[in-house]
């Protein structure tokens, strides 16, 4: 007897949806990074331009690396099409095609850029990742995993909360690239600021240099160590409270996000620093935020959904204020240096973005949910 497959589920706004379209930018970036310089290939003129050239070289990092970069594109966008309602079919199609087709175009607007190198082999390994996560997720359609996933969400989170579990997706990604301080994202102010500076030099407007806050490679007080990772744990533990229904599960999203943190800045520390200092950053200070973050969090399990957005812009933005003054760990732009000349070079870019730019996306959902009626 033919099994059925479990019925489609209804029609709705799916954070699959929201995930696919933030991994499919995350692409795009590792892709063309670093963006410049642009310019037309020398030799190469119209159709010549769609013929992508096999590589003379390639080894075992780049095939994996290209094989398993399109498998999450692929399954998301499976997931995706099954969450809105199409067809199996229309959903297979899309998931095997739509990643194919951004594959080849980035590839080939790889002519353009210098630094790097359009390739035949990447484009098939592409492919074949993104069909790889198409068939995994129509497995896990088949035995009912795509369902049981719906179930759960319903049962824990209120029905518009696509963008705040996007968000909380996203959020460990950012954590691999090493913050000042464990957990401290968004120090993006000092790098506006350069940017801003540089954009006037030479001008009537241009900006003065402030006398720094705090001396360049200080060392933070333990304090406000304590007070920047306690800030960094409420900002994704209060924007998951927001979109939470009322229950237990409140507290164990605090927990989760709690564990998700210590996990995710074990892993940059090892990556940057080796395994056998994964753990080096448990100082008093960060361990005493740890705790702070814990005890606030749980606290915060009993407040209302508003006043959880509310609070978690409170949170994330004196995070943003305070992280902006910390001074920069000598020994990390060190180790980061090797991730510039290495293979890590486009990682090492996007993760340093996505946590420049997550507590200010942060900022945004919350004030939209909160300007919302009701």
């Amino acid at each position: 007897m033919v099994r059925r497959l479990p019925p489609l589920l209804p029609r709705r706004r799916s954070s699959a949806s929201l995930l696919a379209l933030s991994y499919a930018c995350l692409v795009v970036y590792a892709s063309l990074y670093p963006f410049a310089p642009w310019q037309w290939p020398p030799g190469l003129t119209g159709l010549a331009l769609l013929q992508l050239p096999w590589p003379r070289y390639h080894g075992n990092f780049d095939i994996q690396a290209n094989l398993l970069g399109y498998l999450p594109l692929g399954l998301l966008l499976m997931a995706a099409a099954v969450r809105s309602g199409l067809r199996l079919r229309q959903g297979l199609l899309l998931a095997l095609l739509t990643p194919a087709l951004l594959s080849f175009v980035l590839e080939c607007l790889q002519y353009f850029l210098p630094g790097r190198v359009p390739s035949a082999l990447d484009w098939l390994l592409n492919a074949a990742g993104a069909a790889l996560g198409a068939l995994l997720g129509l497995a896990l359609h088949a035995v009912g995993g795509l369902t049981r996933w719906h179930g759960w969400r319903e049962r824990w989170f209120v029905p518009q909360s696509a963008g705040a579990l996007a968000l909380l997706a996203i959020w460990p990604m950012g954590l691999l690239f090493p913050p000042p301080v464990p957990l401290g994202l968004g120090q993006v102010l000092p790098r506006l600021q350069a940017g801003l500076g540089q954009l006037l030099a030479d001008t009537p407007w241009a900006l003065q240099r402030a006398s720094e806050a705090m001396p360049a490679h200080a060392a933070l007080p333990p304090g406000l160590e304590a007070l920047l990772t306690a800030l960094g744990l409420l900002a994704p533990c209060l924007l998951a409270l927001s979109v939470a229904r009322p229950g237990a599960q409140r507290l164990a999203l605090v927990l989760g996000a709690a564990g998700v943190g210590v996990l995710a800045t074990g892993l940059s520390t090892a990556l940057n620093f080796g395994p056998q200092h994964a753990w080096a950053w448990l100082t008093p200070g960060s361990l005493a935020g740890l705790a702070l973050g814990l005890l606030v969090g749980g606290a915060m399990c009993l407040v209302s959904r508003r006043a959880a957005a509310a609070w978690g812009l409170v949170a994330t933005t004196a995070l943003i204020a305070l992280v902006s003054e910390a001074p920069t760990d000598p020994y990390l732009a060190q180790s980061l240096a090797a991730w510039e000349l290495g293979r890590f070079i486009h990682f090492y870019g996007l993760a340093q973005w996505l946590g420049w730019l997550w507590p200010s996306a942060v900022l945004v959902w919350l004030l939209a949910l909160l300007t919302q009626r009701g």
